[in-house]
């Protein structure tokens, strides 16, 4: 094997996998580990009742069905949720404040020079199977992460390629100097041996984190705790079982009855009913967005005016309470409010049918508008559709579809649509504006065919800033940023028309029926999944 391996050249093919990911910046490490004991020579404090327990079986009900596991290429939601568990990464992402710290690689990296950091592996670091993790597996994961066509590629191009310095230390190479998110970046990347074929990580992944695959079948998985697991946050069940659950109904009559203590993506109108048998429902904004895209290659929207007077056609609030019972937001950037990194952009859109009228003066005939199926974004494209008839007077079809079949049409680039609406959130890989902005405006499929926005001036003040905020940090980096989000809101080729609210509901205060509860530390994230970092069974 070859140790030294270097980025792949990032072809725009990122965005093209249709993910079913239903899918605040942070550079700072997380909360560093218990100390293992007290100070000044004192007994150790009882262990807590809730410190004890564990030792049963952890159940999650998904919303989500399984496909590939393969944690370099991972689409599935279901998937990328269970190999949390499963698959450390160099470092580690905490997706409730998008925090990094240690994974397989501990410390901060140590900059030689410029564009030259030195990373440094923890200490008795194994698979699940036993074997030692090695430098080597380090860059064999590196290079199937960034294998030409892959999903993450355009993640990790600021990095120009991982080697091997010696058995415990490996070099990073960077195209930009002192990267200021390359920890964030590096937990992209999941280690995995170097024996384990790609069909092997499709199926059943080895990794190294604090669980293992025991079964996995087309409707659920198994995982038992990783005897070889020597980080800092162990398995405490003897198994977590994780089902697929896609239709709502049987996911919330599981979550009532007990035979899940997690369920994720609750029902708006089952979340008191959750309640009120005594689950805790947290409710987390996130990035999650439903966006709104315009085909830029026909008229009459390669005028900027015709696609802001869609955007003020739009009754947001009508959508929020009829397809979301109030849990979206209306943005007023492309952020949410609650990250880090949100600024006001200097075009906000609110419901203002004269304001559309005004500016939609050229729109004038048939309006193709598509939706994926998901159910929310069918409801918002009916009322998008009434919306637009009302305020400009002109026929309006409406098409909704699954969404291979949706982009299929859209990918052939003949025209035949002209606004789109879908669900989207890269925010399960990273909070830091870099990526979510590199998501949908980097160098891919969504600006090169899809939005095809790429050849415009506009797109190439974005890319040039969003290149800029990379060497820059603090208020500089921020000002970049700024610059970009209100050229995108002015421009709105692609843009959020809500940002969602997750529903995770759970046996936390009060005991399911079966008598079983799950740790006072489990909470729900605002992206896609949940987090079981620390998390076990209680005794009710």
């Amino acid at each position: 094997m070859n140790e030294k391996l270097t980025r792949r050249a990032f072809l725009g093919v990122a965005g093209s996998a249709a993910l079913t990911l239903a899918a605040c910046g942070g550079n700072g490490g997380g909360a560093p580990a218990p100390e293992g004991g007290s100070e000044g020579g004192e007994p150790e404090p009882e262990p807590s009742a809730e410190s004890t327990t564990g030792g049963a079986t952890l159940t999650v009900g998904s919303a989500y069905g399984p496909s590939s596991f393969d944690p370099a290429n991972c689409s599935s939601a279901f998937c990328f949720s269970a190999n949390m568990n499963v698959m450390e990464g160099i470092y580690t992402t905490n997706l409730h404040d998008y925090s990094i710290s240690d994974g397989v690689c501990v410390g901060d990296p140590v900059w030689i020079d410029d564009t030259h950091a030195e990373i440094t592996m923890r200490d008795g670091a194994a698979f699940s199977d036993g074997t030692p993790i090695t430098a080597e597996d380090i860059v064999f994961s590196f290079g199937r992460a960034t294998a030409e066509g892959g999903l993450y590629v355009s993640f990790l191009t600021p990095i120009a390629g991982i080697e091997k310095k010696d058995d415990k230390t490996l070099t990073v190479e960077v195209t930009i100097p002192q990267f200021s998110l390359l920890k964030d970046r590096l937990a992209i990347v999941k280690i995995m041996p170097q024996t384990l074929s790609p069909e092997d990580a499709a199926a059943k992944p080895v990794g190294s984190g604090p669980w293992m695959y025991t079964e996995v079948s087309d409707t659920y998985v198994v995982l038992e705790p990783n005897p070889n697991y020597n980080g800092a946050h162990p398995a405490q069940d003897t198994q977590l079982r994780i089902d697929s659950m896609t239709d709502p109904t049987a996911r919330v009559t599981a979550q009532q009855e007990g035979s899940t203590l997690v369920s994720e993506s609750v029902p708006p109108d089952s979340i008191a009913q959750l309640e009120g048998v005594g689950c805790k429902v947290d409710q987390v904004q996130g990035f999650g967005t439903r966006f709104i895209m315009f085909n830029v290659k026909k008229a009459p929207w390669d005028k900027k005016e015709n696609r802001q007077a869609v955007m003020y056609a739009l009754n947001t609030d009508n959508m929020i309470q009829n397809a979301f019972s109030g849990l979206a937001a209306k943005p007023d950037c492309y952020l949410p409010a609650s990250f880090t990194n949100h600024h006001t952009a200097s075009t906000v859109y609110s419901y203002d049918v004269d304001k559309a009228k005004e500016l939609g003066a050229g729109i004038t005939e048939t309006i193709e508008l598509r939706t994926t199926d998901n159910a929310q974004v069918v409801s918002m494209g009916t009322q998008a559709q009434q919306d637009l008839q009302n305020a400009f007077g002109v026929t309006v079809n409406l098409t909704s579809d699954q969404s291979p079949a949706t982009y299929a049409a859209i990918d052939q680039a003949d025209d035949s649509w002209d606004i789109l609406i879908a669900p989207g959130d890269p925010s399960c890989f990273g909070g830091d504006p870099d990526l979510l902005l590199n998501w949908w405006f980097g160098d891919n499929v969504w600006m090169k065919t899809r939005c095809a926005w790429n050849s415009s001036d506009e797109w190439k003040q974005v890319n040039s800033l969003m290149a800029d905020a990379l060497t820059k940090t603090g208020a500089e980096q921020q000002d970049c940023w700024n610059q970009v989000f209100d050229i995108i809101a002015e421009q709105c080729v692609l843009y959020p028309v809500l940002q969602v609210i997750t529903p995770t509901a759970s046996w936390m205060d009060n005991a399911s029926p079966a008598g079983q509860k799950v740790s006072s530390n489990f909470s729900g994230i605002g992206t896609t999944g949940v987090d079981l970092t620390d998390v076990a069974t209680v005794n009710g």
